[in-house]
């Protein structure tokens, strides 16, 4: 699949070369910096040495005041209270997050997470009935709850209240919970907006250490979960994003909870950990919980207090990670060759398809793979509880939450973020909701972006690229949304020597630039790429779009690119 090469402006010249000038650098790390809004010494200073000092009080966001005097009237009257959360993951490490910093204040503390395929997601009217039936007086619900108008009215005529802690998209009508933490709730003034759902149970914890005049440290000893939160949700890893991840990445590295150590032996994880291998390697495993069988069993892993028991937990993860591969694997096969059997399908601008029996734990995974072929945005729906329900994953720049809002007549209940949704609808309603989708995604959507993007930060020469350049490179990380690895192309290159071809799939080369008297030549690594093979190979100068990496083998390191395009000139 062909893709753009999109280059951003260039910031303002004076301001790199002073920025150069004052950090000592050359003028691609000074461009870069000026690109993510680093203009002076004290932003360059922030950002490369954060500071747990830099999170926002707390207090400034909305409703903070009341959900915290309500937490500690329930602490005080030794009220029951349920902490309720998503079966995701950061559902899960919300959820161990804010009971297990609670259950020491709390005795009368539980927690409750909805069963994907007898539930669906967010608040239930079983679990409301669960905690009515218990005698719980007070929810805390964590990455759900800010559209659950309905049934947190009804959980208000039991007598129970709700603390909401979201960070989604309200609707047009607030829950009526007794407090409700959500940035993006109309009339927050919190300087930050993107949190992820861990991040504001963290801060609903943060405010009740502040107001109980409780040492902070125990609390930061969480950090690591806040950290798998926000890399596996998506979110930016800019502002108070960074300094939470930040720190919880240094936990993870030196002094992992049982159940992460645990979880990244049976991944084969090897530190340091970063945001990618979350990504890739912790968070499949403990969004396999969910997907296979039910969510609580993540949160007996992260809650885990030895390495025995988070043994146990991590191999189950393991196993059922592996059980959800073969579902997914199968599943976007039949998906693909429903798409390439229908012509409607192939010539639209979306993809949306439904089968009753598909595994309702993958299909979000499914409509991700899809994309990866097809670039457009994609629905997959399955059969659950006589619904057809769905997961839908977006392109860049194209907000499939709003594209869904325009079918909201043809829905029963729909949420989410700009680049992944979910939604439930009635099974007569399918094509119905097919044909609407497909209309205003044909009308919204850009034709370039059905076109894969490369975002490359800067052109420069192989020269450039040495021990030090890599060193300041790095510490950018951590690197994650709006904060990515720095995306580099190099243009009248050549390769020197032969080309490897590794599995029949990956291309392995060094490479040296035209009319470069430096003789710089480097290891470069492309993965997946083999019908890249005859550009590379016909002896004329190609461009190639990279990250640096460092590798590590056989106890020694060296520089190699990591390859993202290649392109002939």
């Amino acid at each position: 699949m062909e893709k753009r090469w999109i280059y951003p402006q260039q910031p303002d010249q004076e301001t790199v070369a002073r920025l150069a000038a004052c950090l000592h650098i050359n003028a691609s790390l000074a461009s870069l910096l000026a690109q993510r809004q680093i203009n002076t010494f004290e932003e360059a200073k922030t950002f490369f040495r954060p500071q747990l000092q830099h999170l926002h009080d707390p207090f400034l966001m909305k409703d903070m005041h009341h959900a915290v005097n309500r937490l500690v009237m329930a602490i005080e009257n030794q009220e029951k209270v349920l902490v309720y959360g998503d079966y995701d993951v950061d559902g899960t490490t919300s959820v161990a997050l804010v009971y297990g910093f609670l259950r020491d204040l709390c005795p009368e503390i539980d927690f409750y997470i909805p069963d994907r395929y007898t539930e669906g997601y967010g608040i239930s009217e079983q679990g409301i009935a669960w905690a009515a039936d218990n005698g719980f007086s007070l929810i805390i619900s964590l990455d759900c709850g800010i559209r659950a108008v309905k049934l947190i009215g009804e959980a208000r005529k039991k007598c129970i209240d709700f603390i909401v802690c979201d960070h989604h998209r309200p609707g047009d009508d607030l829950p009526p919970a007794h407090a409700i933490l959500d940035t993006k709730q109309p009339g927050c003034s919190y300087p930050y907006k993107e949190l992820s759902g861990c991040g504001v149970g963290f801060k609903l914890l943060q405010g009740l250490c502040t107001k109980l005049k409780l040492d902070p440290r125990p609390l930061y000893d969480y950090l690591d979960l806040v950290a798998v939160s926000i890399s596996a949700d998506i979110v930016p890893i800019t502002g108070e994003n960074r300094v939470l991840t930040y720190f919880g990445l240094q936990k993870i590295n030196s002094n992992p909870r049982p159940g992460l150590e645990m979880l990244m032996e049976v991944a084969c994880l090897k530190k340091p950990i970063d945001v990618t291998k979350l990504v890739f390697g912790v968070a499949p495993r403990i969004n396999a919980a969910g997907r296979m069988e039910h969510a609580k069993a993540a949160v007996h892993l992260l809650l885990a207090e030895n390495q025995e028991k988070a043994a146990s937990f991590a191999d189950n993860l393991h196993h059922k990670n592996s059980q959800r591969k073969d579902f997914d694997k199968s599943i976007t096969q039949e998906a693909i060759e429903m798409i390439e059997s229908s012509e409607w399908c192939k010539d639209a601008k979306s993809t949306v398809l439904f089968k009753n029996d598909w595994h309702k734990g993958v299909i979000g995974i499914v409509a991700s793979r899809c994309i990866e072929k097809y670039y457009r945005p994609t629905i997959i729906l399955t059969e659950s509880n006589n619904k057809a329900t769905g997961s839908a994953r977006s392109v860049h720049g194209f907000d499939i939450y709003n594209a869904i809002a325009e079918c909201e007549e043809l829905l029963e209940r729909f949420g989410g973020h700009t680049y992944a949704a979910g939604l439930t609808l009635a099974l007569d309603k399918v094509p119905e909701f097919q044909k609407k989708f497909e209309e205003v995604v044909a009308q919204r959507i850009l034709p370039e972006q059905l076109i894969p993007r490369i975002d490359i930060d800067r052109k420069i020469c192989l020269s450039e690229i040495d021990r030090k350049f890599y060193n300041i490179i790095s510490q950018m990380a951590p690197f994650g949304p709006q904060n990515m690895c720095p995306v580099y192309c190099c243009d009248n290159l050549l390769v020197y020597g032969e080309v490897q071809v590794l599995k029949d799939a990956h291309l392995k080369f060094r490479v040296r630039q035209l009319d470069d008297e430096s003789g710089t030549c480097l290891p470069a690594i492309a993965f997946g790429m083999k019908e890249k093979l005859d550009i590379i190979e016909q002896g004329q100068p190609f461009a190639m779009v990279f990250t640096v990496d460092n590798n590590e083998f056989n106890g020694s390191s060296s520089l190699q690119l990591m390859v993202k395009d290649l392109q002939s000139i």
